[in-house]
């Protein structure tokens, strides 16, 4: 079924996590809930007044003790009638409270003699916030928001999300939304009187007006490159030969000891991940096999698994050690290494460890230059890596105002960006070219359209909400 005929069927689920807790919540959502408020509370509810009762079964026995609430339509969460019971949060008893409420609403009402609620049903996976943005309680960014609040895993990203989930992101893309409307108004009126067309744009300051819009655009687009960062975090992988610290240096990292570190080379086999914040923005960071040519079938495969980590990456440790420099057969493993990773080079970034164990001469000769020298025993130059890992994400240190992104949202910003840059390249050719800059100036407002669901399909609505938790 698509979004908008799931959408009229009422809907249940329970709310809470899964688990044990103090208190659990069984949400409905639908239209016309009388009667099933009363076939489950045993009487009928002050609208948005927590009231303490027994929830009944069928018999009229009590399943348990708890609130419940009911929100009218359309001041609810999802814009139709909601009922909440909040009761004891046992897994037991809240199956008992769903399973009552899909009882109750297929219970013939008895002055009607009809189902109290027809086709109640589970509800699918985020389909209550769904219905928040069909019912335009929310648009599709601020929904998003919800699931990106729900899912933060840092401060930082958690007040990111709260300040899209208040609106902030979408305000921003209406307000270009409206600067490009205005424009498309003005180019698109022109077109019916052609031979004023030039003079009527330069009085109007169109071209002015387009260059305004695209570097509030740039703006736009590079707080959306942030918010993302903050969402999706940034993949860093630890390479290099064996018994180069990389798994020393992923514990000093995390300030825990995840990986198992000894002098043997190939004790890490397969790839050991963790994640870390720096600054609020989360850094997935993946110790992974040493880089050699082995016989070992099981380390074979972990060195495979090495490369395929570092083609996935956003940022490759290309980890070295300063007590083996110069030694021939580990400077031909180095030579091999660079070669192979040559492609991904603008994501590499060569860190030199074991910084204790050697001379001052050999340390500043290897801190030359784009590199860093560090010692992941000692934690000398950790934090310069820390730095710089932020700055190769691309991360400009303030979160203030920041609002959470995500990579459909930036691209979608980038399409928009790339059509006014080409309205540009068109208005600049004269009256000839009109119509095209019409359609670059359609083009971008639809782009922006997509990001807050004005300009949407339901390909896309399912692809979004099937990702959020049930009962959200």
């Amino acid at each position: 079924m698509d979004a908008l005929s799931r959408q009229h069927d009422p809907i249940v689920a329970i709310a809470t996590a899964s688990g044990r807790g103090a208190i659990g919540i069984v949400r409905v959502s639908g239209r016309a809930l009388d009667a099933l408020i009363l076939g489950v509370c045993g009487r009928q509810l002050e609208p948005r007044h927590a009231t303490f009762l027994a929830f009944v079964d069928a018999g009229g026995a009590p399943i348990d003790r708890g609130l419940a609430i009911h929100f009218p339509a359309p001041h609810s969460y999802s814009g139709e009638d909601v009922l909440e019971l909040q009761a004891h949060g046992g897994p037991v008893v809240l199956q008992l409270l769903l399973a009552r409420c899909l009882e109750a609403a297929a219970e013939l009402d008895p002055a009607s003699r009809q189902p109290r609620l027809p086709r109640l049903r589970l509800a699918e996976p985020g389909e209550f916030t769904e219905r928040a943005f069909l019912n335009d309680k929310l648009d599709l960014a601020q929904a998003e928001a919800v699931a990106d609040l729900i899912e933060a895993s840092t401060e930082a990203a958690a007040r990111s999300a709260a300040r899209s989930l208040g609106g902030a992101f979408s305000e921003k893309i209406a307000a270009l939304a409206e600067k490009l409307v205005e424009l498309r108004l003005l180019v698109e009126a022109t077109l019916d009187f052609p031979e004023e067309e030039l003079e009527f744009l330069e009085r109007a300051g169109a071209r002015q007006r387009l260059a305004a819009a695209a570097v509030q655009l740039d703006a736009v687009l590079a707080t959306a490159r942030q918010g993302a960062l903050l969402r999706e975090g940034v993949q860093v992988v630890l390479a290099g030969q064996p018994n180069v610290g990389k798994s020393s240096l992923l514990n000093a990292l995390a300030g825990a000891e995840l990986a198992i570190v000894t002098p043997i080379p190939g004790t890490t086999r397969d790839r050991v991940g963790e994640t870390i914040q720096i600054e609020g923005v989360p850094i997935h960071v993946v110790d992974t096999a040493g880089l050699r040519e082995v016989g070992d079938e099981v380390e074979r495969i972990g060195v495979a698994r090495s490369w395929s980590a570092i083609d996935e990456a956003d940022v490759v440790v290309f980890l070295h050690d300063l007590t083996r420099l110069g030694d021939p057969g580990y400077d031909a493993g180095e030579a091999r290494i660079e070669e192979r990773i040559a492609d991904a080079m603008p994501r590499v970034l060569h860190v030199f460890n074991k910084a204790d164990a050697v001379t001052a001469s050999a340390l500043e000769a290897a801190s030359s230059g784009a590199t860093l020298a560090i010692s992941a025993k000692t934690g000398a130059g950790l934090d310069a890596l820390r730095r710089e890992l932020l700055a190769r994400a691309g991360w400009l240190a303030e979160t203030e105002g920041v609002f959470v992104a995500r990579a459909r949202h930036v691209e979608a910003l980038r399409r928009a960006r790339a059509h006014l840059a080409e309205a540009d390249v068109q208005a600049r050719a004269g009256d000839t070219a009109l119509e095209l800059v019409a359609e670059e100036l359609r083009a971008a407002h639809d782009a922006l359209g997509e990001i807050t669901g004005t300009f949407t399909s339901d390909d896309l609505l399912g692809a979004i909400f099937s990702r959020f938790c049930i009962g959200k």
